[in-house]
């Protein structure tokens, strides 16, 4: 099969648990770039509900419930970016077949992490589209249409912001020491938080190519880039030893912290 003829029928694949088979058998034979781009819309509006990231109910672990909401959103984040990785191998075009096969198994990553997150959602009487979900992921894919971008933006921000996010949520877990959900939950994000920083890593790979593609010096564009998207880059809490695994220097990890910290 071609694969970006196989590519676009996932990524528009309505029903979730389709998507996931189809990704999971996924095969091909020949690169065909003829094909027309369409813009990533994403398919969870159909079971969602979306709203404004202002808008979600605050989330917390005190009843079945709020740790179910808890899970969803989590759950969200993998199937948004399962979409993330499949529109970058199906948007960008003509690059190393590298390209392709690294985002595929990031893709197949997270159809992995999205499995386990929702087994433990069902654990508790609860499915994906039972509670509210917001476009923030999906709305930065459509907003970066170059290649530099898209790998500066999804991978390289919010991707390293959720290694960043998954050490604080682990450890805020940590206080439920008898609460079997929150020691599945621990070990289901410890699994997460090791298998993104290669992600990450991809992403910092493929934007320094393009980097110097265009003979750019990498870290100033970076700031570039996320200062257009973003209006406040600085973060109190940042996960250093992963992120100067994924790729990150020190220079970016002081420039990215609210306080001063030791690199």
């Amino acid at each position: 099969m071609e694969f970006f003829s196989e590519i676009e029928k996932i990524l528009f694949t309505e029903n979730y648990e389709d998507k996931i088979d189809k990704l999971s058998n996924l095969s091909f034979d020949n690169f065909n770039h003829s094909h027309q781009i369409l813009p990533l819309k994403p398919t969870y509006e159909l079971f969602c509900k979306v709203v404004k990231p202002k808008n979600l109910p605050r989330r917390g672990f005190s009843s079945d419930i709020k740790k179910a909401s808890l899970i969803h959103a989590i759950l969200h984040i993998e199937y948004s970016a399962i979409d993330l990785a499949l529109d970058a191998t199906y948007r960008f075009r003509n690059m190393p077949e590298s390209f392709y096969n690294d985002w595929l198994e990031v893709a197949k990553d997270e159809v992995r992490h999205f499995k386990m997150l929702n087994e433990l959602l069902n654990e508790l009487g609860y499915q994906y589209g039972d509670f509210e979900v917001h476009n923030s992921l999906i709305e930065a894919g459509m907003k970066t249409n170059t290649l530099i971008e898209r790998m500066a933006i999804v991978p390289r921000w919010l991707e390293a912001n959720g290694l960043d996010s998954n050490e604080n949520i682990i450890e805020k877990l940590k206080n439920y020491k008898n609460d079997e959900i929150a020691k599945k939950l621990i070990d289901i994000l410890s699994v997460i938080l090791e298998e993104e920083i290669p992600h990450v890593k991809k992403g910092d790979k493929w934007f320094k190519w393009s980097c110097d593609k265009e003979n750019l010096e990498s870290e100033k564009i970076y700031f570039e880039i996320v200062s257009k998207f973003y209006k406040n880059i600085q973060k109190p809490h940042l996960n250093i030893n992963a992120r100067k695994e994924a790729g990150f220097s020190c220079n970016e990890i002081k420039k990215l912290a609210r306080d001063e910290v030791e690199c």
